[in-house]
């Protein structure tokens, strides 16, 4: 079962876990990129890097996912994008806490909720980013 097969305002913890899993993913591979172009002097730094990449992305994605749902829960609203972009911009705070800089929390806010915004209006109204390809 993916993300959109369930109903918004249900399955908190399921949306929660499946966010967190593909945040996880984006942090291993975005940590991976960094390591190969940007080459610590030691092993361990390397792990230490990975491991700190792919924690903060994972708590990103758990804040994501559980913000939005219990935002459109408290909020009794649970189809509206506006919970989705509560979700991106308290993803957003988070890094900005995690990186000591208020700038980066509040550009990584409105980022971030404004793309969640967008997805989510996206997938109600039908927004195709691409076609199918023509052959």
């Amino acid at each position: 079962m993916g993300y959109w097969d369930i109903p918004e305002g249900t399955g908190c913890v399921e949306k929660t876990w499946i966010t967190t899993k593909l945040a996880t993913a984006l942090g291993l591979v975005g940590s991976a990129y960094h390591i190969l172009a940007f080459q610590p002097d030691s092993a361990l730094a390397a792990l230490q890097r990975a491991g700190n990449t792919t924690v903060t992305m994972a708590s990103m994605g758990a804040i994501f996912g559980m913000a939005t749902c219990l935002s459109g829960q408290a909020r009794e609203a649970p189809d509206e994008p506006l919970n989705y972009f509560i979700g991106g911009c308290a993803s957003g705070i988070f890094l900005g806490a995690r990186t000591h800089s208020a700038m980066t929390g509040t550009t990584a806010c409105l980022g971030l909720g404004t793309l969640a915004f967008f997805t989510k209006v996206g997938k109600m109204e039908g927004w195709k980013v691409a076609g199918p390809p023509k052959l």
